[in-house]
């Protein structure tokens, strides 16, 4: 099945899921087909600081417009950001929808978390993931780690690379979560958080947004999962 995937909306996230996407198919033996319609970074964050959702959401539907011509079978967004006008998008979007936070939202009832801390963007944060997960309380870091965290998370998603010191906010801001919030796991609530922590050597237990929205894309397409 055809994928389309609406893209750059930061450059590590798009090579993230497009890495991911060829070595699952790879892997099943299966050939790939897929469709990347470019999104701009800056016109996100600014429509996400403005909760221009409507607007957000017919730049989304304008480009599953080209996707469906180009022959995909359904869209995704590779951006965690992007979720912010899910539903409009939704409303809106010609072609059926994979949705981020919905297959979050699954795996957390299925792994039993009950309270997790979340790193992102600021909307993300208060927004407490977007109140998309009604089986666990989300913790967002505490003032003023909160904009220390979206200013280096804005950093490196429009960079597409990670520095140390973006790093090392991301790190003391996942530990303050678990040591003094009770946060059994950290969400990674923006998908270049890719760059900062790594499942097989993190000392948190993670909630990895990309990596569980790549497995639900690749299950719709080979055929085993409804869009959302």
């Amino acid at each position: 099945m055809h994928i389309g995937l609406i893209g750059g909306i930061g450059p590590a996230a798009q090579d993230y899921y497009c890495r991911q996407l060829i070595r699952s198919f790879a892997t099943a033996g299966m050939p790939l087909e897929m469709t990347i319609a470019h999104a701009d970074t800056p016109t996100l964050l600014a429509n996400l600081a403005g909760g221009r959702a409507v607007e957000q959401a017919e730049i989304f539907a304008a480009l599953t417009e080209r996707l469906a011509r180009a022959g995909a079978a359904f869209v995704a967004v590779t951006s965690i950001a992007g979720h912010f006008c899910r539903r409009e998008f939704a409303a809106r979007s010609s072609l059926p929808v994979i949705d981020l936070i919905d297959a979050v939202a699954r795996d957390v009832e299925r792994r039993g978390l009950r309270r997790i801390g979340v790193l992102g963007t600021r909307t993300v944060m208060v927004s407490r993931f977007y109140a998309g997960l009604p089986t666990a309380t989300v913790i967002a870091p505490a003032a003023p780690m909160l904009d220390d965290v979206h200013a280096a998370y804005a950093a490196m998603a429009i960079a597409g690379a990670i520095t140390p010191e973006q790093r090392a906010i991301f790190h003391r801001a996942a530990g303050s979560m678990t040591r003094n919030d009770g946060a059994e796991a950290i969400l990674l609530g923006g998908t270049d958080l890719a760059l900062a922590f790594d499942a097989a050597t993190s000392p948190f237990a993670l909630v990895d947004c990309a990596a569980i929205h790549v497995g639900a894309i690749v299950a719709h397409a080979m055929g085993g999962e409804a869009a959302g």
